[in-house]
């Protein structure tokens, strides 16, 4: 379930409240007077069956003898009556309830009344929450010990105590909320639900979370990915120490701990996470009010120079940019600044700056190329009243065409001016850190979001892995009963994924290790074999440069004695013999995949070599991976400056290098068995990337399970040709990198088709817009494109039909163009054809669309397919189609 019935949830038209007994101080009396001092207006009940009258209401002994069904009940009764008063409810026609009552967690209880309601659709808040609130509506259905103001922030959080404090912080500062949202232990209702719920809601202008744990990964992924795109969506999450991350034996497995592995998630979804509180409510205040983004240059306009220092001090700190001042702009500020100001970024103005230099100095910042946004600070002096100054700069902050942030220092004297600011909707802050801590929020946003709306090129070569190769190097290691594979299992799995690699052998003892020492060629490496060894070096399992025949003996010998020493448990089957890489000047590097428990797959590169664990400079991705993604995995990395060339180093070969990202990528969505990769090192250079060394851990994936990654990759499986007349097109899903395909596609298209695509006259696409046509989430959404294999590359698009479901798969609603050229030639057919057997298959209840009414030949193609055209008021034609059940 989704977003069914929570309306019922939070707009109620009516509510009962089960569990109100006659003595006062209980939970359902306090959620009784708060449901009544909040204001609601809709009809009010309470379900005891030991009590008369309470707050004026007379209670009904069960839920059976109310007079009709409540669309909300807020359930306070001891944990074991749970089960049947909600088998109750949903028999009476309520659609949600919000269950305060503890106890249940992991219990029969809990499935007991999981299985009550599923039959009626009834959801379910908590168990083991404080409720809900939204001022709004004059709804309070919880036992917070104050109500919420109204505003336009919903905070959603899984900690009823943390609701409570939050409720009185935020009561004490006048912040308001559309909702606010205890989930407690997430039975039913979870955060997925909430965002797809708060996303289209136009009351909510930011959403706010604290999280504990994420359930239903895919699901959350798919709705966060929904709402960032909509508004703001900032998350404290607990959990950051280490104490926390997995315990693992791979180097990926111990790198990728669970919470880098949520902050890659947040990124991919757009979203941003703050360490605190109080950081969460300044996100939401200068995400909310500062102009739009042009990038992170900052200039820092002050009066006083120890608080110009602290700002710097802290954009530094945070890995900010401060703005480099041009000549030009430092000639301006010449002119309107005394002699001796220290001519750079921050700009100090002295401390007995006048109201003009205030302004002069704010309009030559605003007017600078080279200053993406200004922090404006001011520290109170006794020369000019801070009112005087606000009342100056403030018409030129609201009409700046860049973000300003405010940070007025001080108390009473400055209070007036902070005020000013804050009213016209200027982000202000007390500090010159929290200032600076908000901008870099901003960046940090403005980064993910960019990643919502990227259009990465088709540059990196197409490639199809041996999938049927690779699966039977893992199913020949899970027959032998085997956690790990061999080095030469580990180079054929390389192998079918187009990863080069050092040539290896794998030999049973000393004498066939020098008869294939022989055959690679000197020097080689030699490697322990032993189910009990993974990291080979920390136990002397690792010779490198045997230059003879003698030496390869020795070394065989001399690390069987080590190991004996060192691991006596150890079975040496053998040895791994391996040509040395003459490479000297590559860089180290680590591509890997673990799994985490909550996001299945994730994918991580960083610095390799044998210091991997010490200096820990790695970032973790979430497959599927394309090549930007790749990149910024890459970039977020301090090895990753290196790979560009330094001090007369080549770069190294990005091509090879974000394509080996990728095909690791690929394997964590091909292969459901393979549960941890180290590809380390993996040696970079200008010639391209040779794998060293390869461990890889299996799992014996459990028949019917679901898909462990919390993105659906790219379904290739959907790929198919068809022929129109003389000619062959690919029907495919669209992908990111489709770009600019789909700008050529609505370029060339007529005005007349333009029209009867989007319903109104259009010359183009915006890029956000193609964005989303591009990177859609194949988990709720689909498109098809046709694709002209002879077409010039960039071009080639004949025809997109795409469909968009809700949450449920309740409906979908689609559009369709095809290019001029193709028109009348049977693709509009196919591509509808194609996309109304995926729908069915996928279970979707329904499927709608729109048309013009002079569109007469898409109503023609419609009803030959089989859907109902009727039309509609203001010349539109609705077209719907009951879809059967698949099978």
């Amino acid at each position: 379930m989704s977003v069914r019935n929570l309306e019922a949830l939070f707009a109620p038209a009516s509510v009962a409240v089960v569990g109100v007994p006659e003595q006062p101080g209980q939970v359902g009396n306090v959620v009784l007077r708060n449901l009544q001092q909040a204001g609601f207006q809709g009809p009010l009940w309470i379900v005891d069956r030991h009590a008369g009258v309470v707050g004026g209401l007379q209670a009904f002994p069960d839920v059976d003898s109310l007079p009709q069904a409540p669309d909300l009940a807020v359930v306070c009764t001891p944990a074991a009556a749970v089960p049947s008063i909600i088998e109750a409810l949903a028999r009476k026609g309520t659609r949600a309830a919000a269950v305060i009552s503890a106890g249940l967690r992991h219990t029969p209880a809990e499935q007991a009344m999981l299985a009550a309601a599923r039959p009626a659709l009834l959801r379910i808040l908590g168990p083991n929450c404080l409720g809900v609130l939204v001022p709004g509506a004059g709804l309070n259905a919880s036992f917070a010990p104050a109500n919420a103001q109204p505003g336009s922030l919903a905070f959603v959080t899984q900690s009823g105590a943390l609701a409570t404090a939050m409720l009185d912080w935020a009561n004490g500062h006048g912040i308001g909320f559309s909702h606010f949202i205890s989930l407690g232990d997430c039975a039913d209702v979870d955060f997925g639900d909430v965002l797809d719920y708060l996303a289209s809601d136009s009351g909510t202008r930011a959403i706010l979370m604290y999280m504990e744990a994420v359930t239903q990964a895919r699901k959350f992924m798919s709705a966060a990915r929904a709402a960032a795109r909509n508004k703001p969506v900032i998350v404290v999450k607990a959990g950051r120490a280490p104490e926390g991350a997995r315990a693992a034996a791979s180097h990926s497995g111990a790198l990728a701990g669970s919470d880098a592995v949520f902050d890659a998630a947040v990124r991919r979804a757009g979203m941003l996470r703050v360490d605190t509180l109080e950081d969460l409510f300044d996100a939401a205040r200068t995400l909310a009010h500062v102009k739009a983004w042009r990038g992170e240059r900052l200039a820092i306009l002050t009066n006083g120079g120890g608080a110009g220092v602290l700002a710097v001090d802290a954009l530094m700190a945070g890995r900010g940019r401060l703005a480099e001042l041009g000549p030009a702009t430092l000639r301006a500020l010449d002119e309107c600044l005394p002699a001796g100001w220290p001519r750079a970024n921050p700009v100090d103005i002295i401390g007995d700056a006048p109201v003009a230099r205030y302004a002069d100095a704010l309009r030559v910042l605003l007017a600078a190329p080279e200053v993406d946004g200004v922090l404006f600070m001011h520290a109170p002096t006794a020369i000019v009243p801070a009112d005087e100054i606000a009342a100056a700069c403030l018409p030129l902050v609201r009409q700046a065409p860049k973000p300003v942030l405010a940070c007025w220092l001080g108390g009473d004297v400055v209070a007036g001016a902070r005020q000013a600011f804050s009213g016209a909707g200027i982000a202000t802050y007390g500090t010159p850190e929290r200032a600076v801590a908000a901008w870099l929020q901003r960046a940090s946003y403005a980064r993910n979001q960019e990643a919502l709306l990227q259009l990465p090129a088709a540059t990196l070569d197409e490639f199809r892995p041996d999938g049927a190769a690779a699966d039977g190097v893992l199913q020949e290691a899970l027959r032998e009963g085997r956690e790990w594979l061999d080095s030469a299992q580990a180079g054929r799995l390389l192998q079918a994924y187009g990863i080069p690699a050092v040539a290896s052998a794998k030999v049973r003892d000393a004498e066939e290790a020098v008869l294939a020492a022989a055959r690679i060629g000197f020097p080689v490496a030699l490697k322990v074999v032993s189910p009990e060894i993974v990291h080979k070096s920390d136990v002397g399992g690792v010779a490198l440069g045997l230059a003879s025949a003698d030496e390869v003996r020795a070394a065989a010998v001399k690390m069987r004695q080590r190991i004996a020493h060192a691991q006596p448990q150890a079975h040496v089957l053998g040895f791994t013999v391996q040509a040395m890489a003459p490479r000297r000047r590559a860089q180290e590097l680590i591509v890997g995949i673990a799994s985490d428990s909550v996001f299945g797959p994730v994918v991580l590169f960083g610095e390799g070599g044998t210091a991997v664990e010490l200096r820990r400079d790695r970032a973790v991705g979430l497959p599927p991976l394309n090549e930007r993604l790749a990149r910024d995995l890459v970039d977020q990395t301090h090895v990753g400056a290196l790979l560009a060339g330094w001090r007369g180093q080549p770069p190294v070969d990005q091509r090879a290098l974000l394509g080996t990202i990728l095909k690791v990528s690929q394997m964590a969505c091909d292969l459901p068995a393979l549960a941890e990769l180290d590809i380390n090192p993996l040696l970079a250079d200008a010639q391209g990337v040779l794998a060293l060394d390869a461990r890889v851990r299996v799992r014996r994936p459990v028949p019917g399970e679901p898909s462990r990654l919390a993105v659906r990759p790219y379904p290739g499986h959907l790929e198919e040709r068809v022929t129109l007349g003389d000619s062959v097109l690919l029907l495919r899903p669209i992908r990111p990198e489709d770009g600019e395909r789909l700008t050529a596609f609505y370029a060339g298209a007529s005005p007349a088709d333009m029209r009867l695509r989007f319903f109104l006259p259009r010359r183009e696409v915006p890029h956000s817009e193609l964005a989303r046509y591009c990177q859609i989430d194949y988990e709720r959404e689909m498109t098809f494109v046709a694709i002209d294999p002879q077409a010039a590359s960039g071009a080639g698009m004949a025809g997109e039909v795409r469909a968009v479901c809700d949450p449920d798969n309740r409906q979908a609603e689609f559009s369709i163009q095809v290019a001029s050229p193709w028109q009348r030639r049977g693709l509009g057919r196919a591509l509808m054809g194609k996309l109304l057997r995926y729908l069915r298959e996928r279970g979707t209840g329904e499927v709608v669309g729109q048309c013009l009414a002079e569109n007469a030949g898409m109503a023609a193609l419609a009803r030959e397919l089989g859907l109902r055209v009727t039309p509609q008021a203001g010349g539109v034609m609705a077209m719907r189609l009951t879809m059967p059940a698949a099978g």
